[in-house]
């Protein structure tokens, strides 16, 4: 299979109606936000709305775009992040998310422990007014200023 130069990918910060932020368990990254690749021809919010209910059975609302992290290591990946409310469903594990959570802020910030995806949540946490950049390259992982 033939890579593009760069993969597209969508991340988003879920929030509930109790304020509680929507998890998902990968099997190798462990507890992380919703998040997946773009297919061609999709746009980014349709990519949103479908990853997030793919992993979560969770439908979303309001999707604002918060983030993007570009990763520089290969195979180079633009991530956008969004923030988004919750809409509709009930949590639903998948293949790829076999624990689906509601979590507090505290509990978040301890349990994601994967170097990119801790700084990611971090990032989206501290709820910037302006869309922020950011990016990182891999073995061993680091931003770049």
């Amino acid at each position: 299979m033939v890579h593009p130069k760069h993969i597209l990918v969508v991340s988003c910060l879920v929030r509930n109606l109790r304020n509680q932020l929507l998890l998902v368990k990968h099997h190798q990254r462990g507890w992380e936000l919703p998040q997946g690749r773009v297919e061609e021809g999709e746009s980014l919010e349709a990519a949103l709305h479908r990853e997030v209910l793919e992993e979560t059975g969770i439908r979303i609302c309001a999707p604002q775009t918060a983030a993007i992290w570009s990763k520089l290591s290969p195979p180079a990946a633009v991530i956008f992040c969004f923030t988004a409310r919750y809409a509709a469903g009930e949590l639903q594990p998948s293949d790829e998310t076999p624990e689906v959570i509601w979590a507090e802020e505290d509990q978040a910030r301890e349990i994601v422990v994967h170097p990119v995806n801790r700084d990611r949540l971090h990032l989206l946490l501290q709820q910037h007014a302006d869309i922020q950049l950011c990016s990182y390259v891999t073995g061993p992982y680091r931003t770049i200023s």
